[in-house]
């Protein structure tokens, strides 16, 4: 039986391309930039998991980069200032000064904050697709926690798979 030589058009397979980068990242060492976002409306239990994700994946020696809301969020926030608050990087929709009033005294302990005043005019749905782009552009992989109907969270997993970042999305439901 003779071995076949290894074609390499079968290399530019977007899945082959897709399956070598998520092994490369399992055998990766070195620290990742990972975002993790998720839902506002999050049980406590699952916020706890969170933060002990965060805070492991800081641990690590990996930068998180996450935003600024309730939930899941917070949660990422906790965790990850738990572990060492220089490898934190939170990016607002909006300026803090437009973020929920429980929101505020946690952002004001985060190092590295990032507001976006320019998008105050719009909505919060529009300033958070748009500062959840500027998340993914930052990071290597997304970990995302979602509802089936979380569109702005799911469009953004999407834009992120079709950037070829690596994504894993746990639902809640």
């Amino acid at each position: 039986m003779s071995q076949q030589p290894l074609d390499t058009t079968t290399l530019s397979d977007p899945s082959l391309d897709t399956l070598t980068q998520e092994l490369a990242a399992i055998q990766q060492t070195s620290s990742k930039r990972i975002a993790l976002l998720g839902s506002r409306h999050v049980p406590i239990m699952h916020q706890q998991l969170i933060e002990m994700m965060s805070y492991a994946l800081v641990l690590g020696g990996n930068r998180l980069v996450t935003s600024g809301a309730i939930g899941t969020n917070s949660a990422a926030i906790k965790g990850a200032m738990r572990a060492d608050s220089n490898l934190l990087t939170v990016i607002l929709p909006q300026s803090l000064s437009r973020q929920p009033q429980e929101s505020k005294k946690q952002l004001e302990t985060v190092v590295h904050l990032i507001e976006n005043s320019k998008n105050d005019s719009l909505s919060l749905g529009e300033a958070s697709a748009m500062c959840n782009r500027e998340i993914i552009a930052r990071c290597q992989q997304l970990i995302c926690f979602a509802f089936h109907d979380s569109n702005t969270l799911l469009k953004t997993c999407q834009e992120a798979e079709e950037q070829r970042k690596i994504v894993t999305l746990f639902y809640f439901d």
